[in-house]
Protein backbone atom coordinates (compact mmCIF):
# COMPACT_ATOMS: atom_id res chain seq x y z
CA UNK A 1 0.00 0.00 0.00
CA UNK A 2 1.21 3.66 -0.83
CA UNK A 3 1.14 6.04 1.50
CA UNK A 4 -0.54 8.97 -0.08
CA UNK A 5 2.55 12.24 -1.15
CA UNK A 6 -0.52 14.84 -1.16
CA UNK A 7 -0.92 14.20 3.06
CA UNK A 8 2.30 13.84 5.10
CA UNK A 9 2.57 14.86 8.85
CA UNK A 10 6.07 15.95 8.39
CA UNK A 11 8.67 16.92 11.19
CA UNK A 12 10.83 19.74 10.40
CA UNK A 13 14.39 20.20 11.85
CA UNK A 14 15.71 23.32 11.37
CA UNK A 15 19.26 23.99 12.63
CA UNK A 16 19.58 27.41 14.75
CA UNK A 17 22.91 28.53 16.26
CA UNK A 18 23.90 25.21 16.89
CA UNK A 19 20.44 23.55 18.55
CA UNK A 20 17.40 22.00 16.49
CA UNK A 21 14.28 23.29 16.49
CA UNK A 22 10.75 21.17 15.78
CA UNK A 23 7.82 22.23 14.13
CA UNK A 24 4.88 20.21 12.79
CA UNK A 25 3.58 20.89 9.46
CA UNK A 26 -0.22 19.65 9.43
CA UNK A 27 -2.54 19.38 6.41
CA UNK A 28 -4.96 22.62 6.00
CA UNK A 29 -8.36 21.96 6.27
CA UNK A 30 -8.91 23.90 2.76
CA UNK A 31 -6.87 20.85 1.13
CA UNK A 32 -9.46 18.64 2.63
CA UNK A 33 -12.43 20.53 1.58
CA UNK A 34 -11.62 20.23 -1.98
CA UNK A 35 -12.86 17.01 -1.81
CA UNK A 36 -15.98 17.17 0.04
CA UNK A 37 -17.52 20.29 2.85
CA UNK A 38 -19.98 19.34 5.22
CA UNK A 39 -22.22 22.75 6.14
CA UNK A 40 -24.35 21.80 8.86
CA UNK A 41 -24.32 19.67 12.17
CA UNK A 42 -25.78 16.69 11.32
CA UNK A 43 -27.70 14.74 14.07
CA UNK A 44 -30.92 11.85 13.82
CA UNK A 45 -33.54 12.23 12.37
CA UNK A 46 -31.62 14.69 9.35
CA UNK A 47 -31.43 13.23 6.18
CA UNK A 48 -29.59 14.61 2.53
CA UNK A 49 -26.75 14.16 0.54
CA UNK A 50 -25.00 15.42 3.52
CA UNK A 51 -25.61 12.85 5.56
CA UNK A 52 -24.72 9.98 2.75
CA UNK A 53 -21.47 11.30 2.62
CA UNK A 54 -20.54 11.06 6.55
CA UNK A 55 -22.41 7.02 6.13
CA UNK A 56 -19.37 6.40 3.54
CA UNK A 57 -17.22 6.95 5.78
CA UNK A 58 -17.88 6.34 9.06
CA UNK A 59 -19.35 2.40 7.55
CA UNK A 60 -16.25 1.01 8.86
CA UNK A 61 -17.20 2.16 12.48
CA UNK A 62 -19.88 -0.08 13.16
CA UNK A 63 -20.83 -3.16 15.72
CA UNK A 64 -19.36 -6.70 14.72
CA UNK A 65 -22.17 -8.45 12.52
CA UNK A 66 -23.77 -4.82 11.50
CA UNK A 67 -23.73 -3.23 7.97
CA UNK A 68 -24.52 0.64 8.09
CA UNK A 69 -27.00 1.31 5.05
CA UNK A 70 -25.53 4.30 2.89
CA UNK A 71 -29.26 6.05 3.02
CA UNK A 72 -29.10 9.17 3.30
CA UNK A 73 -30.89 9.37 6.78
CA UNK A 74 -29.21 9.81 10.49
CA UNK A 75 -31.08 6.98 11.98
CA UNK A 76 -29.97 5.36 15.26
CA UNK A 77 -27.20 2.93 13.30
CA UNK A 78 -25.45 5.66 11.94
CA UNK A 79 -25.37 7.89 15.09
CA UNK A 80 -23.74 4.84 16.90
CA UNK A 81 -21.24 4.65 14.16
CA UNK A 82 -20.77 8.23 14.68
CA UNK A 83 -20.06 7.95 18.08
CA UNK A 84 -17.26 4.61 17.34
CA UNK A 85 -15.55 7.38 15.42
CA UNK A 86 -15.35 9.31 17.64
CA UNK A 87 -14.20 7.61 20.36
CA UNK A 88 -11.90 5.77 17.91
CA UNK A 89 -10.29 9.18 17.55
CA UNK A 90 -10.30 10.40 20.61
CA UNK A 91 -13.28 12.96 20.09
CA UNK A 92 -16.18 13.93 22.46
CA UNK A 93 -18.03 10.76 21.79
CA UNK A 94 -21.75 12.09 21.24
CA UNK A 95 -22.73 10.84 18.08
CA UNK A 96 -23.90 14.05 16.93
CA UNK A 97 -21.34 15.16 13.53
CA UNK A 98 -19.97 18.27 14.50
CA UNK A 99 -17.01 20.62 13.27
CA UNK A 100 -14.35 18.39 15.25
CA UNK A 101 -16.09 15.16 13.63
CA UNK A 102 -15.60 16.95 10.29
CA UNK A 103 -12.14 18.24 10.72
CA UNK A 104 -11.24 14.43 11.62
CA UNK A 105 -12.57 13.00 8.21
CA UNK A 106 -11.36 16.42 6.53
CA UNK A 107 -7.12 14.92 7.90
CA UNK A 108 -8.06 11.32 6.77
CA UNK A 109 -9.51 12.53 3.57
CA UNK A 110 -7.33 13.26 0.49
CA UNK A 111 -9.02 15.42 -2.24
CA UNK A 112 -10.45 13.06 -4.51
CA UNK A 113 -12.77 12.04 -1.16
CA UNK A 114 -10.90 8.49 -0.70
CA UNK A 115 -8.70 8.17 2.44
CA UNK A 116 -5.16 9.00 3.11
CA UNK A 117 -3.91 5.26 3.34
CA UNK A 118 -5.94 4.11 -0.01
CA UNK A 119 -6.22 4.82 -3.60
CA UNK A 120 -7.79 3.82 -6.85
CA UNK A 121 -4.54 2.97 -8.26
CA UNK A 122 -4.29 -0.02 -5.60
CA UNK A 123 -8.16 -1.21 -6.60
CA UNK A 124 -8.37 -0.51 -10.44
CA UNK A 125 -5.26 -2.47 -11.25
CA UNK A 126 -7.58 -4.85 -13.33
CA UNK A 127 -5.06 -7.20 -14.78
CA UNK A 128 -3.05 -4.35 -15.86
CA UNK A 129 -5.43 -2.19 -17.16
CA UNK A 130 -6.46 -0.08 -14.59
CA UNK A 131 -9.51 0.97 -15.01
CA UNK A 132 -13.13 0.45 -13.41
CA UNK A 133 -14.72 -0.72 -16.76
CA UNK A 134 -15.58 -4.28 -17.51
CA UNK A 135 -17.26 -5.32 -14.38
CA UNK A 136 -21.00 -6.34 -13.49
CA UNK A 137 -21.60 -2.78 -13.09
CA UNK A 138 -20.32 0.49 -14.74
CA UNK A 139 -17.17 2.01 -13.84
CA UNK A 140 -18.69 4.61 -12.23
CA UNK A 141 -20.82 2.45 -9.85
CA UNK A 142 -17.93 0.51 -9.76
CA UNK A 143 -15.59 3.30 -8.91
CA UNK A 144 -17.86 4.36 -5.48
CA UNK A 145 -18.45 0.93 -4.49
CA UNK A 146 -14.27 0.17 -4.36
CA UNK A 147 -14.43 3.71 -2.27
CA UNK A 148 -16.63 2.72 0.38
CA UNK A 149 -14.51 -0.35 0.55
CA UNK A 150 -11.33 2.12 1.01
CA UNK A 151 -13.23 3.78 4.08
CA UNK A 152 -13.95 0.86 5.94
CA UNK A 153 -10.61 -0.34 5.33
CA UNK A 154 -9.06 2.77 6.87
CA UNK A 155 -11.16 1.90 9.82
CA UNK A 156 -9.81 -1.57 10.33
CA UNK A 157 -6.37 0.10 9.52
CA UNK A 158 -6.80 2.28 12.68
CA UNK A 159 -8.47 -0.01 15.06
CA UNK A 160 -5.26 -2.32 13.98
CA UNK A 161 -3.03 0.33 15.46
CA UNK A 162 -2.82 2.39 12.27
CA UNK A 163 -0.56 -0.51 10.73
CA UNK A 164 -0.35 -0.47 6.93
CA UNK A 165 -2.47 -2.53 5.15
CA UNK A 166 -1.80 -3.93 1.66
CA UNK A 167 -4.24 -4.55 -1.00
CA UNK A 168 -3.33 -6.86 -3.73
CA UNK A 169 -6.91 -7.28 -5.44
CA UNK A 170 -9.72 -4.79 -6.07
CA UNK A 171 -11.49 -4.40 -8.99
CA UNK A 172 -11.66 -7.08 -11.56
CA UNK A 173 -13.35 -6.52 -14.98
CA UNK A 174 -15.46 -10.27 -15.97
CA UNK A 175 -12.29 -11.45 -18.08
CA UNK A 176 -9.90 -10.45 -15.43
CA UNK A 177 -11.79 -12.04 -13.11
CA UNK A 178 -11.97 -15.24 -14.91
CA UNK A 179 -8.17 -15.18 -15.67
CA UNK A 180 -7.06 -14.94 -12.19
CA UNK A 181 -9.25 -18.31 -11.45
CA UNK A 182 -11.88 -15.80 -9.53
CA UNK A 183 -15.52 -16.88 -8.58
CA UNK A 184 -18.32 -16.64 -11.10
CA UNK A 185 -19.85 -14.64 -8.61
CA UNK A 186 -16.83 -12.57 -7.19
CA UNK A 187 -17.74 -9.12 -5.67
CA UNK A 188 -14.54 -8.09 -6.99
CA UNK A 189 -16.72 -7.62 -10.52
CA UNK A 190 -18.57 -5.29 -8.85
CA UNK A 191 -15.80 -3.04 -6.56
CA UNK A 192 -16.84 -4.49 -3.30
CA UNK A 193 -14.19 -6.35 -2.51
CA UNK A 194 -10.41 -6.24 -1.52
CA UNK A 195 -7.73 -8.72 -0.99
CA UNK A 196 -4.98 -8.00 1.70
CA UNK A 197 -1.84 -9.45 1.34
CA UNK A 198 0.43 -10.49 4.27
CA UNK A 199 3.47 -8.14 3.43
CA UNK A 200 2.06 -5.60 5.97
CA UNK A 201 2.13 -6.51 9.83
CA UNK A 202 -0.99 -7.62 11.16
CA UNK A 203 -1.98 -10.91 10.61
CA UNK A 204 -4.37 -12.99 8.94
CA UNK A 205 -6.38 -13.81 11.98
CA UNK A 206 -6.15 -10.14 13.00
CA UNK A 207 -7.10 -8.36 9.64
CA UNK A 208 -9.82 -11.15 9.78
CA UNK A 209 -11.10 -10.36 13.18
CA UNK A 210 -10.96 -6.40 12.50
CA UNK A 211 -12.96 -7.08 9.26
CA UNK A 212 -16.24 -8.18 11.41
CA UNK A 213 -16.71 -4.81 13.04
CA UNK A 214 -15.81 -2.36 9.61
CA UNK A 215 -18.77 -3.48 8.15
CA UNK A 216 -17.90 -6.39 6.23
CA UNK A 217 -20.45 -9.28 5.30
CA UNK A 218 -18.04 -11.39 3.33
CA UNK A 219 -15.15 -12.12 5.20
CA UNK A 220 -12.42 -14.98 3.73
CA UNK A 221 -9.28 -15.92 6.08
CA UNK A 222 -6.66 -18.59 6.42
CA UNK A 223 -8.20 -22.13 6.58
CA UNK A 224 -10.83 -21.79 3.91
CA UNK A 225 -9.88 -22.93 0.17
CA UNK A 226 -7.80 -20.65 -1.35
CA UNK A 227 -7.44 -18.17 1.26
CA UNK A 228 -3.88 -18.89 3.16
CA UNK A 229 -1.90 -16.14 1.65
CA UNK A 230 -4.92 -13.25 1.67
CA UNK A 231 -8.04 -11.96 3.64
CA UNK A 232 -11.09 -11.52 1.44
CA UNK A 233 -13.05 -8.35 2.85
CA UNK A 234 -16.17 -7.53 0.61
CA UNK A 235 -19.74 -6.27 0.87
CA UNK A 236 -22.63 -8.18 0.32
CA UNK A 237 -26.21 -8.52 0.97
CA UNK A 238 -26.08 -11.30 3.69
CA UNK A 239 -23.17 -12.66 5.76
CA UNK A 240 -20.39 -15.33 4.90
CA UNK A 241 -17.75 -15.33 7.42
CA UNK A 242 -14.78 -18.29 7.03
CA UNK A 243 -11.50 -18.66 8.54
CA UNK A 244 -11.43 -22.09 10.06
CA UNK A 245 -7.58 -21.54 11.09
CA UNK A 246 -8.60 -18.50 13.05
Amino acid sequence: MRKKIGYVLAVLAIALGGTMAMSTVSPSTASADACYTWNRTLTTGMSGSDVKELQIRVAGWVASGENLAIDGVYGAATAAAVKRFQSGYGLAADGVAGQATFNKIYSLTDSDCTPIHFDHSEFNYNCGARNYNGGKVGAATARENARRVMWQLEAVRHKLGDRPLVVTSGFRSVSCNSSVGGSATSLHMYGQAADLGLSSSPSQCQMWNSGKSAGFEELLGPGYPGHNDHVHMANKSSRFWSAPNC
